[in-house]
């Protein structure tokens, strides 16, 4: 050991071990170690064993107590050189009189020191690795200290490099800096060498190796790196062309437009990148802490054409805090910080073909105190430059993410629909949460939660259920274009309603079971892209279906179940399934006579073995797939000649 603290384990049952330790056990005058007896204790000198018992593992360490700081002048009880300690230290493992384990220890302690001189400017030479190895001993980690098992080591004594004789490190790490390759010829290394080896193998002198030699100085060609920032060109040459529906907006300094937005996880990302033609509508949580301001308003936007546009902000004070603060916790007048922020920031941007033309900003600030959480509000509009009032020209019929799905109640009077997932609040209860409409291309997860009694009836919970889910939905057609007229039934769908299961189990009287409570509600909006509307696509949507989901209420326990009242979660999803905007061709009586020929159900098609002769092959010039084709193709032939009978007379003649 060259540390004052060492460890290793005892295998075995330690119940009624008695474990010591023994300095110096080798005899003074033969230099053989004295023969140990069971008679030692925990403590030796300056050294201390612990022993932390186990179930079938002890372990067993042993420690120096005292330090080793060199000598400083008229000190005592101190290191007179650098090597501090050599003593040899024999921990015994004994149950009674009968030895069963003893560990040797060889103790070579530097003393601690540290460098109070001054630094030399001389930088230190490394030598060249491709004509000498910079470690000619990997092992050797511990300076002015013996590695065990490290044989290349200088620092290790004859006396030392007798424990470890048979075990000394192997390969590289042990000092084999060069060794010899597989593929060198004179190379015996290789288990089985094939029959070829002789003709491939590499004939070379032991400095060209790939371990250290002669490097190859040929022509290097510089790796291209891509570089994070978007290639956006603003000056004479190629100019801007345009955003299309999806692409993210870019700033002056080609970075991402950014405003907070909620991940597939439900959580709000403050640097989500803002998409051109994509509006939309969140709420972010959070509280004096955790609050971040966002990206300055005083960031130019590219419009497009590789001009920058500035944003007209307007500041305004809330008056209402009630809207925006959700949960607050009691404190102290005097312990109480508060903090102007941001509450809300609304986002308007006016836009033509693929550019942008104006950016309208309305921030609303109010004072955040701490221990309050506050709600903050974000949305983004894109409104056509040809709008009215604020109200945008269906320039495009059909559908954009993020704008709300279109319903209607064609049975009533009053046609207007509504479809909608649950907006939680507070606790999470239904009886607090509010709703927000479904939007198009967005697939939501959303639900609220239950009070149920112990005694509640199963068939009026299940009732109690449908109702709440049903709720949701006020509506009994979708329409399939965002400007569906309510006169003409051919642009809305109907929507296909799977009720819930009625169940007739019985619970044979027990209360707090309920089976078959449709406590999930699936929500599936089919749609298809039928066109495009000056590149944006025309977004159709072809039919809705609803499903439930049924699970089992079970009553909750709590502590001492001194509660009568438990929880159930319902839930509302929302999922959008693009199909083709038309069928695929019908399978054909080949394609189902013959099915083993079908290269959609079959790893192996035949009918495509001269793909790459054809003009649909892409992956190389059509000449050179051509000329291999031909290549193959005489080979085959020749194949064919000579293995024809004929041929071998012909040959023998």
């Amino acid at each position: 050991m060259s540390g004052p603290r060492v460890s290793s384990f005892f295998l075995g049952n330690s119940s009624g071990v008695n474990f010591s330790i023994i300095l110096s056990p080798r005899d003074a005058e033969t230099g053989k170690l004295q023969l140990a007896n069971c008679s030692g204790s925990k403590r030796a000198g300056d050294w201390n064993l612990d022993v932390t018992p186990g179930v079938d593992t002890s372990k067993v360490t042993v420690s120096l107590t005292r330090t080793l700081e060199l000598c400083l002048p008229n000190a005592t009880e101190c290191c007179p050189s650098p090597l501090c300690m050599v003593e040899t230290l024999q921990v015994l493992a004994c149950r009674g009189s009968v030895m069963l384990a003893q560990l040797l220890i060889q103790a070579e302690i530097f003393a601690n020191s540290s460098f109070t001189g001054n630094v030399s400017e001389n930088a230190t030479v490394i030598p060249n690795q491709a004509f000498k190895p910079l470690g000619s001993c990997p092992c050797n980690l511990t300076a002015g200290a013996c590695d065990v098992r490290c044989c290349c080591d200088l620092e290790c004594t004859p006396d030392l490099q007798q424990l470890f004789s048979g075990s000394c490190f192997t390969g590289v790490f042990g000092g084999d800096v060069n060794p010899p390759y597989d593929q060198l010829c004179s190379s015996q290394s290789m288990e089985y060498t094939p029959e070829w080896f002789p003709f491939l193998c590499v004939q070379s002198s032991l400095d060209n190796t790939p371990f250290r030699g002669y490097f190859y100085h040929g022509s290097t060609s510089t790796p291209k790196v891509p570089s994070f920032k978007i290639p956006v060109q603003t000056s004479p040459g190629k100019p801007f062309t345009g955003y299309r529906e999806g692409d993210p907006i870019i700033t002056e300094e080609d970075e991402y437009f950014t405003v907070p937005q909620q991940s597939m996880a439900g959580q709000c990302v403050g640097n989500a990148p803002v998409a051109y033609l994509h509006n939309f509508d969140v709420k972010c949580l959070t509280n004096l802490e955790s609050y971040k301001e966002g990206l300055p308003h005083d960031v130019r936007i590219n419009s497009g054409t590789a001009d920058f546009i500035q944003q007209n902000v307007v500041y305004r004070a809330i008056t209402d805090r009630g809207k925006f603060i959700t949960e607050s916790e009691s404190l102290l007048a005097a312990e109480v910080l508060c903090q102007n922020v941001t509450f809300a920031e609304h986002y308007k941007f006016i836009w033509k073909d693929k550019n942008i033309e104006q950016v309208n900003v309305t921030v609303f600030l109010g004072s955040l105190c701490d221990g309050e959480i506050l709600t903050q509000r974000f949305t983004v509009e894109f409104l056509s430059l040809n709008s009215t009032n604020g109200e945008e020209l269906f320039e495009n019929p059909g559908y954009q993410v993020g704008k709300p799905v279109r319903a209607a109640n064609l049975n009533a009077s009053d046609p207007l629909g509504s479809l909608s997932i649950w907006q939680p609040a507070g606790r999470g209860l239904c009886a607090s949460a509010t709703y927000r409409p479904v939007l198009f291309g967005v697939d939501s997860y959303s639900g609220c939660i239950l009070e149920v009694d112990i005694n509640e009836d199963c068939s009026l919970l299940r009732g109690n259920v449908t109702e709440k889910l049903n709720a949701l939905i006020q509506a009994t057609h979708i329409g399939k274009m965002n400007n569906s007229s309510y006169s003409d039934l051919n642009d809305w769908v109907e929507i296909i309603r799977l009720d819930p299961f009625s169940s007739n189990v019985s619970t044979g009287g027990l209360k707090g079971i309920c089976p078959d409570i449709p406590a999930n509600l699936n929500i599936r909006i089919i749609f298809a892209k039928v066109g495009a509307v000056q590149g944006i696509p025309q977004q159709q949507i072809l039919a809705v279906q609803i499903s439930y989901s049924t699970v089992l209420w079970q009553f909750q326990c709590g502590l001492g179940c001194r509660n009568t009242l438990s929880f159930l979660p319902i839930t509302a999803s929302v999922q959008f399934l693009e199909v083709p905007a038309q069928p695929p061709p019908p399978v054909t009586r080949y394609q189902i006579i013959y099915a083993e020929f079908d290269c959609n159900r079959n790893e192996v098609c035949w009918p495509q073995l001269l793909y790459p002769l054809t003009h649909f092959y892409t992956g190389e010039p059509y000449s050179q797939s051509l000329a291999k084709g031909l290549f193959l193709a005489f080979l085959i032939l020749l194949a064919a000649i000579m293995s024809n009978p004929w041929f071998s007379k012909l040959w023998n003649r």
